[in-house]
């Protein structure tokens, strides 16, 4: 008897444990996912202040960092991490090709910034920074709450 309490406090104790490092893995990636679009919010608006200051060169980098960041945001929403502080609504589960199609647009929209900064066409780089938020704010609407989910 008191070895299948033994045997049933084991498995209940290694049950916790498993379970504690999912929920520990779906809050780091939680993390890291909200700390890569906190860094696009920031790369976001140092190239808006850049546009105003016709800073190319600030623009080109910054939107290089966003085009390295989108090919990382797919694989920052794996199934399941959809628990804890999250704004990610299901539909990015839903239609994870979608998904991933608004990411490209993303880096896509980022390198043709980046390459009209490059070339110092003024007019150009206007109409790629519009193009840019236009790419973060379709994505947003389609795949992101207004609010947390906790």
């Amino acid at each position: 008897m008191a070895g299948k309490k033994f045997v049933t406090g084991v498995l209940f104790g290694f049950s916790v444990l498993l379970i504690s490092a999912q929920v520990f893995a779906q809050a780091d990636i939680i993390e890291k996912r909200q700390a890569l679009m906190k860094s696009n919010a920031a790369d976001a608006k140092a190239i808006k202040a850049a546009s105003e200051a016709k800073d190319n060169a600030t623009i080109e980098a910054k939107a290089k960092d966003i085009m390295g960041n989108a090919e990382k945001i797919p694989s920052l929403f794996p199934k399941g991490s959809t628990t804890g502080k999250t704004k990610a609504t299901a539909a990015i589960w839903e239609k994870p090709d979608d998904f991933a199609k608004a990411a490209k647009n993303l880096g896509k929209a980022a390198g043709e910034l980046a390459a009209a900064a490059k070339s110092g066409n003024e007019a150009e780089v206007g109409v790629k920074v519009k193009a840019l938020g236009d790419a973060c704010g379709s994505c947003h609407k389609a795949f992101r709450a207004e609010k947390y989910s906790e």
